[in-house]
């Protein structure tokens, strides 16, 4: 069992060799990659498409409009935004914010399935089509599935799966932000049932037993 120090130098390990990545052509147009960032030891994950024009300076998701009303969305339901962490499917910008391409994800999604194991968290939350058909293996899209949890194993873990409408469609459509709202107040009781039986033990500690991680960590973001 991996220990809570050893677990800390493997998640700033994991940022950095994110940055140095050249998987994709899309390592040549980035100002930078955007990580991820939130609560380590969160029990909630969201997981979005890939980073915007303000996400790409800065270097943190969910910067903008759609972030603002993911915040509001959150705090509606007794959360804030230090409790979760926050990534996407991709971690560089794709040009003029068009689709991820298929060899961008297959590049993108092993950090992704690794940053799932070292956090741990109990609900996962997609945030639209893209991160809804990766996670759960399944061409099905976000308009049939939002709003009703599914159990799939990830990155070493059985999670429940709770996909729902992206944020940046909630602004675009009235009817989906009401439809993001609702969804929203399912999450505390998901939460509150705890993770799913595992099929096998977790590579990590629990996140219970994290502590806080290292000066460098803090500085990417990552929260205790």
């Amino acid at each position: 069992m991996t220990n809570a120090t050893e677990r800390r130098e493997k998640l700033v390990e994991l940022f950095r060799e994110v940055q140095r990545c050249t998987r994709c052509p899309l390592s040549a147009t980035r100002t930078q990659p955007v990580f991820g960032a939130g609560n380590a030891n969160a029990d909630l994950m969201f997981v979005g498409e890939a980073p915007g024009a303000q996400e790409d300076l800065q270097g943190v998701p969910f910067v903008g409009r759609a972030g603002n009303l993911l915040n509001e969305l959150l705090a509606e339901n007794g959360l804030a935004r230090d409790d979760v962490f926050i990534a996407n499917v991709l971690k560089s910008r794709p040009p003029d914010n068009r689709d991820p391409q298929p060899e961008e994800i297959d590049a993108c999604k092993p950090f992704l399935y690794r940053q799932v194991e070292l956090i741990e968290p109990t609900v996962i939350c997609t945030l639209g089509n893209f991160a809804t058909k990766l996670l759960t293996r399944s061409n099905a899209g976000i308009t049939r599935v939002h709003g009703e949890p599914q159990v799939h194993q990830l990155g070493g873990r059985t999670v429940q799966i709770f996909p729902i409408f992206h944020p940046a469609a909630g602004l675009r459509t009235p009817s989906v932000k009401e439809k993001l709202r609702e969804d929203f107040k399912k999450l505390p009781a998901l939460l509150a049932a705890g993770p799913p039986p595992q099929e096998q033990p977790a590579t990590f500690a629990p996140a219970s037993q994290v502590e806080a991680l290292s000066e460098t960590a803090e500085q990417l973001g990552l929260l205790d």
